[in-house]
């Protein structure tokens, strides 16, 4: 390619990180279907272990030389090189789903002893983790809150007495499922607070709502950003998947813990995202545009009680916004007038919109938060972040908005009934 020109990701997702000349002259990379790999020499098989088990630098010149598809194979390695371009990372480790994505970022870089600063909410299953689980390793957590400021949460941490603890800032933005925002560059400010010559503490931020599109946490200073890989990346609901990134150093960590837990993604996995990653831009373009049609119907509808969607934020929220995000997405969530018995009335008479608890796929999909993806969350917590039987949400695909309007317009027509 032309060294002076700058290609655009969308444009990179055809070829980047893969020859041809490597597969018989294949224009796509072919699926490696295989969990080992031949070594040309002794020698060599020692130099590949020597750097997958981290006991010496890889040589500046030197590519880490394939072992074992549980360690590393062709498919993962260039998906990897593709997704760093999205969001200008070093590295980028891809595993079998969101949640080993999550999982292996707190049990790599938390400790016992460690407390863990997250904001509220998160989704369902992270939600769970960092409640029921972190726990048992000796890992304390501290919630906060999307209205809270900086320093009021440095006052929380402060009464708490943990604050030469806080090892990492976890924070999901927008937040699932009521869109609320929270200022990244806040919460580096706050690990810069709780940082020491000694240990740095980290922060990590759950990009999936926004895809690698709308929103890019690392150029504000984050150390991580994770996707379930699942959602717009994959986009077709036809494959589970995890990604982490971020610079070099936090990634080879992750790919170290990777190779021991177990959890990296097969060759069948990394060649469907490789797949869905030449349609992305163009899927999630169109998913944005749908999203505003139906958010705008929905706001003027009577028996919608309120609309929470990315493009109506006001005030300081949208302050933020307009600074961290590039799109206003394709998530909407809403308040039906009533209560749980209108908000199932509404799904149930759904007959294009499919009842199902994923998002970011081709799809428009819509679900009940309070009582499906965050049913574990206490009740106290639902309460005070607004998940309530009321709350619906959908995600947006690609399909004709008149068509997903007129949907929606019938069902609502029909809750009476």
């Amino acid at each position: 390619m032309d060294s002076n020109h700058k290609f655009s990701p969308e444009s990179l997702m055809m070829s980047y990180g893969y020859s041809p000349e490597w597969s018989e002259g294949a224009i796509k990379c072919p699926i490696f279907q295989t969990s080992t790999f031949v070594f040309k020499s002794a020698e060599e098989g020692k130099a590949f272990f020597e750097v997958a088990y981290g006991l010496r630098e890889k040589g500046e010149a030197e590519e880490l030389g394939l072992i074992y598809s549980r360690i590393n194979n062709p498919d993962l390695e260039i998906l990897e090189n593709r997704l760093t371009l999205w969001d200008g990372a070093e590295d980028c480790a891809v595993f079998e789903s969101g949640m080993s994505a999550i999982s292996t970022v707190f049990l790599e870089f938390l400790h016992p002893g460690d407390v863990l600063l997250f904001s509220n909410p998160v989704y369902g299953g992270t939600d769970h983790f960092i409640k029921h689980i972190l726990d048992k390793y000796g890992i304390e957590v501290i919630g906060f809150y999307p209205h809270q400021e900086k320093e009021e949460i440095m006052e929380m941490v402060k009464q708490s007495g943990k604050a030469d603890k806080i090892a990492m800032v976890y924070v999901e933005t927008p937040a699932n499922p009521t869109n609320d925002i929270i200022d990244i560059e806040m919460c580096v400010e706050l690990a810069k607070e709780y940082s020491t010559d000694e240990r740095k503490t980290y922060v990590a931020v759950d990009n999936t709502y926004m895809g690698p599109l709308w929103q890019h946490p690392l150029k504000f200073g984050a150390d991580l950003v994770l996707y379930s890989a699942t959602k717009y990346i994959g986009g077709h609901s036809d494959v589970i998947a995890g990604a982490c990134l971020g610079n070099k150093e936090v990634i080879t960590r992750m790919k170290t813990m990777r190779t021991f837990l177990g959890n990296m993604a097969g060759p069948w996995t990394g060649w469907l995202l490789m797949r869905s990653l030449e349609t992305l831009k163009v899927r999630m373009d169109k998913q944005a545009e749908n999203a505003k049609a139906v958010a705008d119907f929905l706001s003027l509808h009577p028996k919608i009680e309120k609309v929470y969607y990315l493009g109506y934020l006001e005030g300081k929220n949208k302050e933020i916004f307009d600074r961290q995000c590039e799109g206003a997405g394709a998530m909407v969530s809403f308040d039906v007038v009533g209560g749980e018995k209108e908000a199932f009335k509404l799904i149930n008479r759904l007959k294009l919109i499919k009842l199902a608890v994923s998002l970011g796929s081709t799809e428009s999909l819509i679900q009940h938060p309070g009582t499906m993806t965050h049913a574990g969350v206490s009740e106290e917590d639902k309460e005070k972040l607004n998940i309530t039987p009321s709350l619906v949400r959908l995600s947006v695909g690609v399909e004709n908005p008149v068509d997903l309007i007129h949907d929606l317009e019938q069902a609502l027509s029909k809750m009476d009934a």
